[in-house]
């Protein structure tokens, strides 16, 4: 399930990010998420280019949330895909996943609709699925305001991976609306400490204390972990979720989980892409300077580009 080694470009790019920690207190999060904000303008200096963008909000269950819109360089409509970022539920923006959405939006063909959700601690579970499944049904009713087409996708990479299955999973059970394909980016779903991707790769990128404060902060109450709306493989039956793209990485310690929800979707009929790369790491798909993230973004956007065809 893993190489022998991380590839060296994302070994490299991880030596330099492990100069920052995630905080563990509510304090320390403030400063981390305002120190974030800070160095995305440097991060995002000389984006990817795209036919265009457009800043706004949408509505949301308890008020407006951020989105961006991305469209191709191409004549419209396009298909619509609804992106969620990742970081634990507690870290993560828009900005954060920037480059990702450009680069998925160039290789798919499709408009690309990220929204920002609420974030724990202070928004615990359902918080950030209420916003995520208001966002995938107000782009559903309002194709034109995307420049969609009626096709429909969710997306997401981390926790965000985790909201659009679970977005998908409630439209299945809710008669609507209907989606057409999920992109799940190795996504938080599945996870046991018991779990050899766990036991091995935990501290690369994200050690054990982090994943224990973020289930923390998101879930609040352990009733709630055992819900199929926090965690899609708590439920007894995923035949009727929309097919899969599902992504892991060798040295992620959320690969096994990924993994295992791929395997759930294929023993109850649903048709499922699985991509392992070995010699990745957790977040590597948002990393602008490991060539493989660029092979991996390009082979999603095929995914989905098949996937929403005419």
């Amino acid at each position: 399930m893993e190489a022998d080694r991380i590839d060296p470009q994302a070994k490299a790019a991880l030596e330099r990010q492990e100069r920052l920690s995630v905080p563990h207190s509510r304090y320390g999060l403030k400063l981390f998420r305002q120190l974030s904000r800070a160095t995305m303008w440097v991060q995002n200096r000389n984006p990817p280019s795209v036919g265009a963008t457009f800043d706004g909000t949408i509505p949301g269950p308890a008020g407006e949330l951020d989105a961006r819109l991305y469209l191709p360089d191409a004549e419209g409509p396009f298909p619509t895909v609804v992106f969620f970022h990742g970081g634990g539920y507690v870290l993560g923006s828009i900005a954060t996943h920037d480059w990702l959405c450009r680069q998925l939006t160039r290789e798919s063909g499709c408009a690309v609709l990220s929204v920002a959700y609420r974030l724990a601690p202070e928004h615990p579970f359902p918080a950030a699925v209420e916003d995520a499944v208001a966002a995938v049904e107000w782009a559903a009713a309002h194709p034109d305001a995307v420049g969609g087409d009626g096709r429909l996708a969710v997306a997401g990479d981390s926790a965000g991976g985790s909201l659009a299955a679970v977005a998908a999973l409630m439209a299945a059970e809710r008669d609507g609306p209907e989606i057409d394909y999920q992109a799940l980016l190795y996504p938080s779903v599945g996870i046991d400490e018991d779990q050899s991707s766990v036991r091995e790769h935990a501290g690369v990128v994200l050690d054990a204390d982090d994943m224990e404060w973020f289930r923390d902060c998101y879930y609040e109450s352990d009733v709630h972990k055992r819900n199929p709306y926090a965690d899609p493989t708590n439920a007894g039956d995923v035949s009727g979720v929309a097919p899969a793209t599902v992504v892991t990485a060798g040295f992620d310690p959320l690969r096994d989980g990924g993994k295992a929800y791929a395997e759930q979707l294929v023993g109850d009929g649903v048709p499922t892409r699985y991509r392992n790369y070995e010699d990745q790491v957790h977040g590597f798909m948002t990393m602008q300077e490991v060539d493989r993230a660029h092979e991996a973004i390009a082979t999603l956007g095929d995914d989905l580009a098949d996937a929403l065809a005419d």
